[in-house]
């Protein structure tokens, strides 16, 4: 500033700041997942409890199903489209998520080999009639019961099911658990990758079995860490009036024409299941 330069105070602007969009219900905003995507829709706008309470319904009419009602099983991915559809998910975003089920895939592929009965040949193999209908059982259900769940989980937040889980009576202790498993999985995940740079900062590599000893000693670091961490903060919630029981800030309510939206998914699949049985 110069010296002839007179000096004139600073002002605030009169102009608003902008506000946050308001979440779609109450407690909709929250710790974020990998496994959720961002969006607004239809399904998104639905209670937490009215999804999980659908996706269970969804997924127990789909294991009561005969497994040789194989047509019923595409009407069951069918199903599954339509939501995927109106939810606006990207049928890649949930293909990568159903790689989890990829253990299960090896496990029904052993069954026609291991399962003793009648025996078959396909592809010039001979394989076991029972193992075969073991293997379609396994694959077909375990891979609709995880798609309803990575599209539930796509779909609702964290916070938001655990306020779902406590609106559909889950014991409170079960829901404290998991809220705290969520809320520090981050804070352990850090504390794990500031070990590995100090690791690498000192030019450790872990390229064989001589270097097990040190990630050993790196495992029970953390642990030690991390339950010094939870009583830290437990002493802090008791300071702070903690008797055992979290209050519930935010009430999710839903409406009949909400739970309604959300029991098509499992009233049509009731519908396929009863055909199933009955043809």
């Amino acid at each position: 500033m110069g010296a002839g330069t007179p000096w004139k105070p600073t002002t605030r602007s009169n102009h608003p700041r902008p506000r946050p969009r308001p979440a779609p219900y109450p407690g909709a905003a929250g710790h974020a997942h990998k496994l959720y995507r961002h969006g607004h829709s239809p399904i998104h706008d639905l209670p937490p409890h009215c999804k999980i309470a659908a996706a269970f319904c969804f997924v127990v009419v789909v294991v009561s199903t005969p497994r040789e009602s194989m047509w019923a099983f595409a009407l069951y991915a069918a199903l599954l489209g339509v939501v995927t559809a109106l939810a606006r998910i990207p049928a890649g975003f949930l293909l990568k998520r159903l790689l989890i089920e990829v253990p299960f895939v090896a496990f029904a592929l052993l069954m026609p080999f291991v399962v003793p009965g009648e025996q078959t040949h396909v592809l010039g193999l001979s394989v076991s009639v029972p193992g075969l209908w073991g293997a379609w059982n396994v694959l077909a259900k375990g891979t609709l019961g995880v798609a309803a769940s990575v599209l539930l989980a796509s779909t609702t937040e964290l916070r938001s099911l655990l306020l779902g889980l406590q609106r559909l009576k889950l014991p409170p202790l079960l829901v404290q658990i998991a809220s705290f498993m969520i809320r520090y999985g981050d804070v352990i995940t850090d504390e794990m990758r500031r070990m590995s740079i100090a690791r690498r900062s000192r030019g450790f590599e872990a390229r064989g079995v001589r270097q097990w000893g040190v990630l050993a000693k790196t495992a029970g670091a953390l642990f030690i860490r991390s339950y010094e961490r939870g009583e830290r903060v437990h002493l802090a919630m008791v300071s702070r009036g903690y008797a055992g029981s979290m209050p519930v800030i935010d009430e999710v309510t839903a409406s009949r024409t909400q739970w309604a939206y959300a029991a098509a998914l499992p009233v049509l699949a009731l519908a396929v299941c009863l055909l199933g049985w009955t043809l």
